[in-house]
Formats: C-alpha cells, structure tokens, sequence
C-alpha cells in the first residue's frame, strides 16, 4: 500500500495531521506547475491553493488508482485553464483602460537567459507548451503525463518532441 493511499484514507476521516502532511509532500510542485504556466508568483499562489481545496472537496468520491500528485496535475491544469480563460476576458477591457499599453505591465527583472527561455515557451502552442512544462519543468514520466492529460503516449512523445524543435529553434535564432 502506498504512503498516499493510507493518507487519503486518514483525510476522509478528517485527520487534519494527514491533510498537512499531504499539502506539505506536493505544495512545491504544484506551486511550481502554476509559477511556470501563470508566470506571476501570487496567481500561482492562488492556483495552487485552489488546487488543494478542490482536492479535498472532492476527496469522499476520491478513488486512489496510484498516483495522487498526478490527479492534483490535472485539477492544476484546469485551475490554470480556466484562469487563462477569465485573463483573456478581462485583458481587452484592460486595454481600453490605459491611454499607454505599457501601463498594463509592472516590470519585473529577470535575468536574459530566464526571459529567452519564458519568452520561447510562449511561441508554443498550448497543448504542447502544458506537455514540456510537465516534462522539463516537472520531470513528470510521459506516461504520467499521458493519464495527467487524457491523452495517449505517443502524442504525448509528439508534443515533447516537436516543443523540443520549436523552442530549439527559437532560442537558436536569439542566440542562447
């Protein structure tokens, strides 16, 4: 039996222990998931929280099949989808806001290679930008990925591969 069964079984007994222990086992990654896709440390912050709240509110109906932290992938995933989705809805009404478009936009340094690199993943399209986060950034298995998605394994090399291409190319024409 796995470490997260037995947890998830001592959290539908509302052993807030157990809910502490799993929140602290996977916060970072999922924390770090939302960074990369959002790109702004208090959204993520949200997200993530989100994440976990939608976990447990769901966690009677939980059946554990193996792998707990690729289920909170997936409620990440659709936490960021549906963020991105309420963003675009807001931006244009953003825009209409400000007399000057970079108004819109509080600097935040980075380093170069940081900004190239953030700046060639969204060159990708988004189901293949959402495939390399989890497998460069996540070091997720591209099985795990597959089930984390819904998709199947082979798509899933397609996607790391042609993203592979994709942000090769484009950090070859900057010159990194």
């Amino acid at each position: 039996m796995s470490s997260d069964f037995l947890l998830i079984q001592r959290i539908k007994k509302s052993d807030e222990d157990a809910t502490e222990i799993f929140v602290r086992k996977y916060y970072s990654k999922i924390l770090k998931y939302c960074y990369i896709r959002v790109r702004d440390n208090g959204y993520a912050q949200d997200l993530a929280q989100n994440t976990f709240m939608k976990f447990f509110e769901k966690i009677d109906s939980y059946t554990h099949y193996g792998k707990a932290l690729n289920f909170l992938y997936i409620i990440a995933s659709n936490e960021c989808n549906d963020f991105f989705r309420k963003e675009n809805e807001l931006l244009i009404d953003d825009i209409y806001m400000y007399d000057d478009i970079s108004d819109i936009y509080d600097p935040f340094e980075k380093n170069e290679i940081k900004r190239e690199v953030e700046e060639a993943l969204d060159k990708l399209p988004v189901e293949i930008k959402e495939t390399i986060i989890l497998f460069f950034f996540q070091d997720l298995k591209q099985k795990d990925i597959a089930k984390i998605l819904g998709i199947k394994l082979s798509l899933v090399k397609y996607r790391v591969k042609k993203g592979k291409e994709i942000l090769r190319r484009y950090l070859e024409e900057k010159e990194i």
